[in-house]
C-alpha cells in the first residue's frame, strides 16, 4: 500500500492482500430486540400539539381503551376514530392488539394525533420489523406543528386590527 491507489480496482486488490474483510452494505442488517415488558406490553409516549398520550399494547381482539373509556365514547368523531386505526392498517395487524392509552392536554383532535404517534412507536418497540412500514407511511414522525403565540399590537398572532383611513 506504499505506492497510491490508481482506481477501484487497485483499491480492491490492495485490500484483498491485507486479508481485511470486505463488508458490503447490503449483508446482513442489524434487526433491534423488541421491547416488552414483563406484562408482556410494549410502551410508547406519543406527542400532537399540546397533548401527550402514554400507549401500551399487547396481543389481542383490537380493543381501544383511551382513559378508562372505549374509543367509541372517548372518539366520537369517526374521522379521529380512523386516525387510531391507520397504524395498523398499514401494518396490516388489524384486530392484532390492545391499546391501553392515556392522554392529557390539548383538544380531541391533537389526543388523537398523540394516540395514533404512540401507537406507532408501541407497535415498532413489540415488532421491529414493522419500522419501515410505518416511517414510509409518516407516523412514527412527530408533528411538530403548534399554535402560534400571540404578539403585541395584533389582534391574533399575525391578524392586525382593521386600518382606519380616517
Amino acid at each position: 500500500m506504499a505506492e497510491q491507489a490508481r482506481s477501484l480496482e487497485d483499491l480492491k486488490s490492495a485490500m484483498k492482500q491485507a486479508d481485511a474483510p470486505v463488508v458490503s452494505a447490503t449483508e446482513d442488517k442489524v434487526i433491534a430486540e423488541p421491547k416488552i415488558d414483563e406484562h408482556g406490553r410494549a410502551y410508547a409516549t406519543g406527542k400532537r400539539k399540546n397533548a401527550i398520550a402514554r400507549v401500551w399494547i399487547k396481543p389481542g381482539a383490537g380493543k381501544i381503551v383511551v382513559n378508562g373509556r372505549e374509543q367509541e365514547v372517548y372518539f366520537a368523531r369517526p374521522v379521529l376514530r380512523m386516525m387510531l386505526a391507520q397504524p395498523f392498517e398499514t401494518a396490516e395487524r388489524v384486530d392484532q392488539y390492545d391499546v391501553y392509552a392515556t392522554v392529557t392536554g390539548g383538544g380531541l383532535s391533537g389526543q388523537a394525533g398523540a394516540v395514533r404517534h404512540g401507537i406507532s412507536k408501541a407497535l415498532t418497540y413489540y415488532e421491529p420489523a414493522l419500522r419501515g412500514v410505518l416511517k414510509a407511511g409518516g407516523f412514527l414522525t412527530r408533528d411538530s406543528r403548534v399554535v402560534e403565540r400571540k404578539k403585541y399590537g395584533k389582534k391574533k398572532a399575525r391578524r392586525s386590527f382593521q386600518f382606519s383611513k380616517r
